[in-house]
């Protein structure tokens, strides 16, 4: 997999499965504006960062945007918490159609919400190119990846630091991305979960064993003292908030990351 630049939903596959083509035999997803395509086994060496506008200045957050195109971030990570799922609000639809408008960024958007079924489709034509969601949500888990497909966005299931590994696992073949939370979710600033690593690397072991390629992300505490063990556990997606926005230098900050952090 890999990142590009395009602009309308399509779906690519298998040139001999065209006529018959299904989300199992698509060679990759290619969606709004950003793309990964399967390039194979050994791009798990590239770790892509998305950066958590919830510790951005939300009173100039085009600026802040600008500067993580700047800076070379390859995602925008985007909270939505209803105060409901988690004991927090955040921003929702309109915030996300703006920042929608003035970038071309990948928008992870992360729906820390009760009922993810009801808005997933409204969330993709805000904008959203990958859509996680919780498996401990009241909706359907298998309804709410057919619909964050059939709207064009990339599928992703979330689990909680209590919530096992195994829980993913039926859905892995349908899912672009799982997401493992390395804090309980709700609140930014809060110190990474050291024995959550060892789910992640259950939930890479299970996606090698299965031959898939899909993207392991990991969220909460993520930053140089941090990342070598999320990174060593096998995530290849980490987001990063109070760690990047803080920074002197976000692109070094973001290159640090990728390295697998530094003592």
């Amino acid at each position: 997999m890999t990142f590009c630049r395009k602009y309308y939903i399509i779906k690519v596959c298998d040139v001999t499965a065209m006529m018959s083509c299904s989300y199992s035999s698509a060679v990759g997803y290619i969606f709004r504006r950003e793309c990964w395509l399967n390039t194979g086994r050994s791009d798990h060496l590239k770790k892509y960062i998305s950066a958590s506008v919830l510790s951005a200045d939300m009173l100039n957050l085009e600026s802040e945007i600008r500067r993580l195109e700047a800076s070379g971030i390859d995602m925008l990570h985007f909270d939505v918490m209803d105060g409901v799922f988690v004991d927090n609000i955040t921003y929702g639809l309109p915030v996300l159609e703006g920042v929608r408008k003035v970038t071309g960024m990948t928008l992870d958007v992360h729906l820390m919400i009760t009922d993810p079924l009801r808005y997933a489709e409204r969330f993709a034509r805000a904008g959203a190119d990958i859509i996680s969601f919780h498996s401990e949500s009241e909706s359907s888990i298998e309804a709410t990846i057919d619909a964050i497909r059939e709207s064009g966005a990339v599928p992703a299931l979330a689990i909680k630091p209590a919530t096992p590994a195994e829980a993913v696992f039926p859905y892995l073949e349908k899912l672009g991305m799982v997401l493992v939370m390395t804090v309980e979710p709700g609140f930014g600033g809060q110190s990474f979960i050291p024995e959550t690593a060892d789910k992640v690397r259950l939930v890479r072991d299970r996606i090698d064993q299965l031959g898939l390629d899909i993207r392991l992300e990991v969220d909460g505490g993520i930053n140089t003292s941090t990342a070598g063990t999320a990174v060593s556990a096998g995530a290849d997606v980490l987001v990063s908030g109070s760690y990047l926005f803080k920074a002197s230098d976000m692109a070094q900050a973001a290159a640090l990351l990728r390295e697998g952090g530094s003592c």
